[in-house]
């Protein structure tokens, strides 16, 4: 074979446009790399451009989240609120694009179908929803942990004659703004409670005619606290930006919180509640980061907690009957991502509101009007999926990746992933997994871990340029090791005992179940040390050929 027939087209090639992939594909291209994006949406955001519906909104302060701004690629940059909505944050993506001059990187309306391992040549072989195929040394993955759409298995979905949406798919005009914020005149029903469905919920409760929330598990859920931010607010945070990039950092998820150091089990009742209820009242998710350092190791110290959020539930419901529906009784408090909520326990004391405990009367199926539970038929003219994501290696799993010999990825990860650092999986060279299962930006603040992680795999892949290497993947031993402490760090935490989106549930040949997790939960800090003396040490842990 030539000599010119073994080069690949691209150096590397970049899956995703969110924050993550915009980065990665800018630093390669600064490095001197030839570059490749590529991003199934019309434009750049990820996350922030597929999710545009009422409430949307970041859980993550703002200057926190935006690691553009704080790393002085876009210093001038304006939040006006603590927690910027979706609007806003699609406007930072499309600010930082321009300001990197990426979309000149990026065939944009495009999606990666497969990925093949050449392994006589040292690189990938990418085939595209338009048919074509691209050849690239590195394959590196930024589709994000939450991106890859899930719809209930419900019979009768598709027979519905109203108007029915996922809620990563809201209905948009021409020009991509979103419509059927008014509800007026209009039955609703929303099914799903998590993180969106609250977020939804609220807004919508203000304009239905009747809203029918079909809960299945109740979360536990705490105060957002959003608020402006004035300029003088501004001022200030531009001004302590190196602060706080540092000190987010250093704490275990890159969240601007770092956990009391006293044990729960270990601070009298009325000094416990009155740190609860301090908490309670600060905006974001001190609750669940800045509290006990065993809220998520002890059940008794995690019951402290869950007990006092229990009574703001029932403070805050009229009804008590409708109270002990949406209180959690079947996973610890923290272990699943608590949704931040505006407002969204009140919407259950307005008459138009109606709460349906699909534990107790399940959804049958969709008929042409409405849903049908097992005792009632509701008659509604919008239904909302807010039904969450196939979480971490769904988007993965829906791409035909092949490694060597033909392997499937998703037959390689069947019973969990197995990684090294989170980062590559042996068996797939120069694949590398950004906010991926099992490394440290994924249980984390993304805006940020996903940057820091990006700069990092920026500095292997020109370790291996100015060194003559062309192919990386883990030893076997550093990926047992690596995979073995991920499964063991989760099973010592109450995160074990939530079906999180965190977590692969696999129910084995013989009926048993196991919970596989899919992200690491060692904290920030520790994850990038490890990763800094594999660098140190010429990548221990991979094999560079």
């Amino acid at each position: 074979m030539s000599e010119a027939a073994m080069k690949p087209q691209y150096d590397a090639l970049v899956i995703g446009a969110g924050v993550t992939g915009m980065y990665q594909a800018y630093l390669l291209d600064q490095a001197g790399m030839n570059v490749l994006g590529i991003d199934a949406a019309p434009d750049v955001g990820g996350v922030w451009y597929w999710n545009r519906y009422p409430g949307c909104r970041l859980d993550t302060e703002s200057y926190a989240y935006g690691y553009f701004a704080l790393k002085g690629i876009i210093p001038e940059w304006n939040w006006s609120e603590r927690f910027a909505g979706q609007p806003e944050m699609l406007r930072y993506a499309n600010y930082a694009a321009d300001k990197m001059d990426i979309r000149r990187l990026f065939r944009f309306n495009t999606k990666v179908t497969a990925a093949a391992w050449d392994d006589a040549n040292d690189l990938w072989n990418v085939t595209l929803d338009k048919g074509d195929v691209v050849s690239c040394r590195f394959l590196i993955s930024a589709t994000g942990p939450l991106s890859a759409t899930r719809m209930p298995d419900i019979r009768g979905i598709d027979s519905f004659q109203g108007e029915s949406f996922h809620s990563s798919r809201w209905p948009t005009d021409d020009e991509g703004n979103p419509t059927n914020y008014d509800f007026t005149g209009k039955k609703v029903g929303v099914i799903g409670t998590g993180a969106t469905g609250v977020q939804i919920i609220p807004i919508a409760a203000e304009t239905a005619k009747e809203l029918y929330v079909f809960q299945r598990t109740p979360n536990w859920c705490t105060p957002l606290g959003n608020t402006p931010l004035s300029k003088e607010d501004m001022d200030d945070l531009r001004e302590r930006y190196p602060t706080i990039l540092e000190y987010v950092k250093v704490t275990d998820t890159s969240f601007p919180y770092h956990r009391d150091p006293r044990k729960g089990t270990d601070v009298p009742e009325d000094e416990r509640n009155a740190f609860f209820e301090k908490l309670y009242d600060q905006p974001g998710y001190g609750i669940w980061l800045s509290g006990f350092r065993d809220l998520l190791v002890s059940k008794e110290s995690n019951k402290f907690l869950g007990d006092f959020i229990a009574r703001k539930i029932r403070e805050r419901v009229k009804d008590p009957v409708v109270a002990e529906k949406l209180i959690p009784t079947d996973h610890p408090f923290g272990s699943k991502r608590v949704p931040m909520e505006t407002y969204y326990y009140e919407a259950f004391n307005q008459e138009n509101v109606h709460l349906i405990d699909i534990r107790e009367t399940p959804i049958e199926q969709i008929e042409a009007g409405g849903i049908r539970t097992s005792d009632k038929f509701y008659d509604l003219d919008v239904i909302i999926f807010a039904t969450g994501f196939d979480a971490v290696t769904g988007a993965l799993d829906r791409i035909d990746i092949r490694g060597r010999k033909g392997l499937p990825l998703k037959d390689a990860w069947a019973d969990g992933p197995v990684t090294f650092l989170g980062l590559q999986s042996r068996g797939f060279p120069n694949f590398f997994t950004l906010v991926g299962p099992h490394n440290g930006s994924t249980f984390c603040n993304v805006g940020v871990c996903g940057g820091l992680q990006g700069e990092w795999v920026t500095r292997m892949i020109r370790y291996m340029r100015d060194h003559g290497l062309v192919a990386s993947e883990p030893t076997e031993a550093a990926q047992d090791a690596w995979t073995e402490e991920v499964y063991r760090d989760f099973a010592r935490t109450l995160l074990a005992e939530a079906n999180a989106w965190w977590v692969r549930v696999v129910e084995k040949p013989d009926g048993t179940i196991e919970r596989r997790s899919l992200v690491h939960v060692g904290g920030g800090p520790e994850y990038r040390k490890r990763c800094e003396q594999v660098a140190y040490c010429d990548y221990e842990g991979f094999e560079l050929a």
